[in-house]
Parts: C-alpha cells; sequence; structure tokens
C-alpha cells in the first residue's frame, strides 16, 4: 500500500468565515436556479422568465421568512439562522440530504444526522456480496440498533451467528454461551462495546429504539447494567479480539466498523487477522471442505 502524505506547502487560504459566506451565496444561488416555479408550485410556471428557477422573494415566502432576512442569507451576509429556518430554505430548494447537511456547515451550523436518501434495500445485495467476498475472514453488517442484518458463512463457523440465537449483537455479546466461551478478551472488550452503544445512542437522542435494547440486555445481563451505569461513551473504530475456537484454536482478530455513505443506517464489521499471528491459516482450513466437516457445533459445545 502506498501512503501518499500532505504536500510539503500548502496554499495561503482564504479567511475561514468570508469564504464559508461566499461558497454559501454561490450554493443558494445555484440551487436557487434550478427549481422552476412549476416544480415549486407557483401559478403560471413563469413561462415569461427570463431564466428559470425561482425569485429570492419567491423563496422568502415558500420558506416562511422575510425577504430581506432571505437575501442577507444568499448574499452571504454574518447573519443569525436557525435550524428550523434552513430546513424551510431547504425545503422549497429541494435540497436531498447531502445538500442539506451542507447547508448548515455553510450557514456555520452543526449539521444533522446523516440519513439514508434510499429505501431500506439499496446497496443490501452489493453489501451482502462484499462480506461474501471477504471469506474466508469473518464480516457481518449491523443497522443502528446492532441487529445483524447479514452475515457471511466465516462470521457463523468463527462467531457463532446462527439463526436460533437473538440477532442484535449487543444482545449475543452479553447472553450467547457459545460466544462467551469462546471470546478470551471478553472482559476487555465488553466496556467498549457498551461505550459505543450509548454514542450511537446519544446520536439519536429521539429515538426509543435504542432504549429497547438497552432494556432488554438490562433484563438479562448483570454486567450490562454495571457497565451501562458507568456512563463510557466511545466511538466505534478497531478492536482487537482474542477467541479461542474449539477446533483451531486461538484467533487474533482485529474488528473494524465501516459505513456506506449511501446508507448510514448500517454498518459493516470486518475482522481482519492481527499480523504475525496464524489466524489467516486457520481460517483458510477452517473454511475448507476438510474444516467444515470438523466443525464443532454450538449446540455440541455446549452440552458436552
Amino acid at each position: 500500500m502506498v501512503v501518499v502524505g500532505p504536500p510539503a506547502s500548502q496554499p495561503r487560504g482564504r479567511d475561514g468565515a468570508l469564504a464559508r459566506r461566499q461558497d454559501l451565496r454561490e450554493f443558494l444561488m445555484a440551487r436557487r436556479a434550478r427549481v422552476t416555479p412549476a416544480d415549486a408550485g407557483l401559478p403560471g410556471g413563469g413561462a415569461r422568465r427570463r431564466t428559470p428557477g425561482l425569485r429570492r422573494e419567491e423563496v422568502a415566502v415558500l420558506a416562511g421568512v422575510g425577504v430581506s432576512w432571505y437575501q442577507w442569507l444568499e448574499q452571504g451576509r454574518d447573519i443569525t439562522v436557525s435550524p428550523q429556518v434552513l430546513d424551510a430554505v431547504a425545503r422549497v430548494l429541494k435540497l436531498n440530504g447531502a445538500e442539506r447537511r451542507h447547508l448548515y456547515v455553510l450557514a456555520g451550523l452543526n449539521p444533522p444526522l446523516p440519513e439514508s436518501e434510499y429505501d431500506g434495500e439499496y446497496l443490501c445485495d452489493g453489501l451482502r456480496r462484499l462480506i461474501d467476498a471477504w471469506m474466508p475472514l469473518p464480516a457481518h453488517i449491523m443497522d443502528v440498533y446492532t441487529n445483524c442484518v447479514a452475515y457471511n458463512e466465516s462470521a457463523a463457523l468463527v462467531l457463532g451467528f446462527r439463526p436460533e440465537i437473538s440477532q442484535n449483537c449487543l444482545v449475543t455479546f452479553f447472553t450467547d454461551p457459545f460466544y462467551r466461551s469462546q471470546a478470551k478478551s471478553w472482559e476487555r472488550t465488553a466496556p467498549w462495546v457498551v461505550a459505543q452503544f450509548r454514542a450511537a445512542m446519544a446520536d439519536h437522542p429521539d429515538d426509543e429504539g435504542f432504549q429497547s435494547v438497552v432494556e432488554e440486555v438490562a433484563r438479562l445481563s448483570e454486567e450490562f447494567v454495571e457497565l451501562w451505569a458507568r456512563a463510557d461513551v466511545r466511538a466505534g473504530g478497531q478492536l482487537v479480539k482474542e477467541l479461542t475456537h474449539p477446533v483451531v484454536g486461538t484467533l487474533f482478530f482485529e474488528s473494524t466498523q465501516l459505513r456506506v455513505p449511501a446508507r448510514p443506517d448500517l454498518t459493516i464489521v470486518l475482522h481482519n487477522p492481527v499480523p504475525d499471528t496464524d489466524t489467516a491459516a486457520k481460517l483458510e482450513w477452517l473454511t475448507s471442505p476438510e474444516g467444515r466437516r470438523s466443525v464443532i457445533r454450538p449446540a455440541d459445545t455446549l452440552t458436552a
């Protein structure tokens, strides 16, 4: 892999606030020009106009803001804006999710969380092919609540994913005896897992789905209750896991969470062998025809 660093010297940039307001002016003008009166539901359709786009005063009226205020906004003046007003302008200008976030940034506000602009099946087939192509390494896909959407065969063989258990990864982490029996790094990893879930929950304060997961795990695990009470918060990233598989022995993984901008509601979790270990070779054998025949199923392990 070739890593390219920054150039030795950077050109002197524009003043940050001034540049942002100039970019805001250009962005709003460009987006206003692409929305026709007919698109906005205005009578007449603007047939006799020199340009097809909306006028500033029309944007202001449709957004429910003052004409002068919108003019100042588009001129890039240093004025106070609110999320509610920006959302109204975004609606009139028919901005998509990425454009709405960009508008917030240019206006000097923290942007809203990204949302998927597509239906629930968009990219799903492609993402499933991605984790299947990750074989013989384990990989799975989670939604924002850590429900498992899909997993490859290696994740089933190594991590114990199977249809008969809870498909929520947080619930499984704390309650599945097969996974607990293998995860030698469980005590070290558990605080990170809980802190990452709290961080995701904080990003969606009005989403009751997160609270439902917390309540379910709390009913089933006193260890979770103790860790949740710490109120630790960590962004999702990379964890090092040590597992002891009943057939191939100790495995060392770097577990990495990846987001797809077009589907921010999904997280891809890829497990990569730690360098200078024999994990990769063990996985090659475990997913071979001979290895598959030797696999000990979770039920066999738990009843032995």
